[in-house]
């Protein structure tokens, strides 16, 4: 059990996990999310290939929470708008601790 869908889904979880440990907005946590979507397929696929049967549920589950986590991220219409409001605030958070710094001088 060491084939490309086994390095696929290796490889993949730690990216994913990576894009959502470093917090770099929604979006990315969203694609972070389709990743997962694809690494879980993976899993199943693979772990239906050896008749690993505590695989294949364990990732079924998983994709079933990573479909989720897309719908969450990606495509509700209600978070969609959230989203772009916390993205708008975020900026103006950003702009104002930039402002702020320059006003402090250095540390």
């Amino acid at each position: 059990m060491d084939g490309p869908l086994e390095w696929f889904g290796a490889a993949g979880a730690f990216v994913a996990a990576g894009l959502i440990a470093a917090d770099l907005g929604r979006r990315v946590t969203g694609w972070a999310f389709v990743l997962f979507v694809f690494v879980s397929i993976a899993w199943v696929i693979a772990g239906l290939a050896t008749a690993t049967w505590s695989l294949v549920i364990q990732n079924s589950l998983l994709l079933g929470v990573n479909t989720w986590g897309v719908w969450q991220y990606l495509l509700s219409p209600t978070r969609k708008r959230e989203i772009e409001k916390q993205e708008k605030i975020a900026e103006q958070a950003r702009e104002e601790a930039e402002a702020e710094a320059e006003t402090a001088g250095p540390a």
